[in-house]
């Protein structure tokens, strides 16, 4: 396993928000290569982003993110600021305080939405993007179900429980998941607390703001994803995505010159970037990263 950091920033509102920062290794073209920052979805934390973590560590920076409300990020004294538009400003608050002034973005569902607005911020700083499982419009069917579970509290006696629970709720998402996929899986998704129970790794106010309709996202995001033109951008989908139509995926690459679109067969919402064809589409953006000057 590679060896990162746990690291922690402060919010502008007094929060203490946690990262994981696997360092690149010193050597020749790797010092001015820009860090990925990994943003992950709604329910989820920096823990999704291990196996792919480890596999670029060393040849990248890569630095994944617990947002406010997650993992070992500090919850919120108000559930309001659990939207996208905090999350940005958050972002944003630790990309100053590490003096990076450029990075690959990485973003599954909601941290997509997150990469989209930070692009309507700062575009100059982002050399390169995955959006993953995510585009400017949510289909209504996936936004429904995800709606339907967001903040319902679970406790499991065990991890084997834990992982069955996972399994009777996403195995048509992975469909060909076994009971070690599932146990790993629950392992992301849930902590042990202090009275010996597997609880979900979130606060549970995160759903308040997000069953408000419109709360989801945040303003056009067709404009927020034109600030990513002529940046590298690589976007993958997961062919049975009930939240990521195919049709939004196509106007995106249409829409982003030089694009490239990678649907997962067999696969719902989300990819978990370490499927074969998103591990050689993530090598090919990388290439298109090292090669493009910065911006100015």
């Amino acid at each position: 396993m590679a060896a990162y950091e746990n690291r922690y920033w402060w919010s502008n509102d007094g929060i203490r928000l946690h990262y994981r920062d696997y360092p690149a290794l010193e050597g020749p073209g790797r010092d001015d290569r820009p860090p990925i920052l990994c943003l992950p979805g709604l329910t989820r934390n920096a823990r999704d982003y291990s196996v792919l973590a480890e596999r670029l560590a060393g040849e990248w920076r890569v630095i994944t993110i617990d947002l406010r409300g997650r993992g070992e990020s500090g919850y919120a004294k108000d559930p309001m600021s659990y939207v996208p538009l905090t999350y940005v400003q958050d972002i944003e608050a630790l990309l100053g305080e590490l003096g990076v002034d450029r990075y690959v973005a990485f973003g599954t569902s909601l941290g997509g939405i997150v990469t989209m607005l930070l692009a309507g911020t700062a575009r100059e700083k982002i050399a390169g993007v995955l959006l993953n499982d995510v585009g400017p419009e949510i289909d209504p069917v996936g936004l429904s179900r995800i709606r339907s579970y967001v903040g319902k509290s679970q406790a499991w006696p065990t991890w084997m429980h834990a992982a069955r629970a996972v399994a009777e709720g996403n195995d048509g998402v992975y469909p060909d998941y076994d009971i070690e996929d599932w146990l790993a899986m629950a392992k992301r998704l849930y902590r042990l607390n202090s009275a010996g129970r597997i609880v979900l790794d979130y606060d549970m106010k995160i759903a308040e703001p997000f069953r408000v309709p419109g709360n989801e996202a945040g303003p056009d995001m067709w404009r927020a994803l034109d600030q990513l033109q002529g940046v590298p951008a690589l976007i993958v989908r997961g062919e049975r995505s009930d939240v990521f139509a195919a049709k939004t995926a196509a106007r995106m690459t249409a829409t982003l010159d030089g694009s490239e679109l990678v649907t997962v067969p067999g696969i719902g919402h989300a990819p978990t970037l370490d499927e074969a064809p998103v591990r050689a589409a993530i090598g090919r953006l990388l290439d298109k990263v090292t090669m493009e000057p910065a911006r100015v």
